[in-house]
């Protein structure tokens, strides 16, 4: 039971210590992915929906560099800073995934880094 870190330069670097997802025995850990462009190292601005494509453009980068995607993904926590939000984010976030979607819990929170409206995380099985 080897864990093995992920990293690619298709989605954000971490900002702390911690890995952009951890591999081990099949399965992939994906830490928290908040809407930042890893060209430009800068936070998305605008909209709930613009910021919740960044971030799962990102998950899946980092999904990719670990031998998985998001047809893979069996659960995810999606935290946001406003469940006012909740509907514009649900109708984005469904045009990424297909049935069966993944497991999903939804929390708001009262803040998170660099004051994005959202982070989600992600469990995968490789592909």
């Amino acid at each position: 039971m080897k864990q093995q870190a992920v990293f690619t330069k298709e989605a954000p670097e971490a900002i702390g210590p911690y890995s952009q997802a951890i591999q081990v025995d099949g399965w992939v850990f994906a830490s928290g992915q908040i809407p930042i462009n890893p060209d430009t190292g800068e936070v998305v601005a605008g909209p709930v929906e613009r910021q919740t494509e960044r971030v799962l453009k990102n998950l899946a980068a980092v999904l990719s560099a670990a031998g998985s995607d998001l047809a893979h993904v069996v659960k995810t926590t999606v935290y946001l800073s406003s469940m006012d939000d909740f509907g514009v984010f649900n109708k984005t976030y469904a045009s990424f995934f297909e049935e069966p979607y993944p497991a999903r819990a939804t929390v708001e929170v009262a803040a998170l880094p660099k004051d994005v409206l959202l982070e989600i995380d992600a469990i995968a099985l490789r592909a």
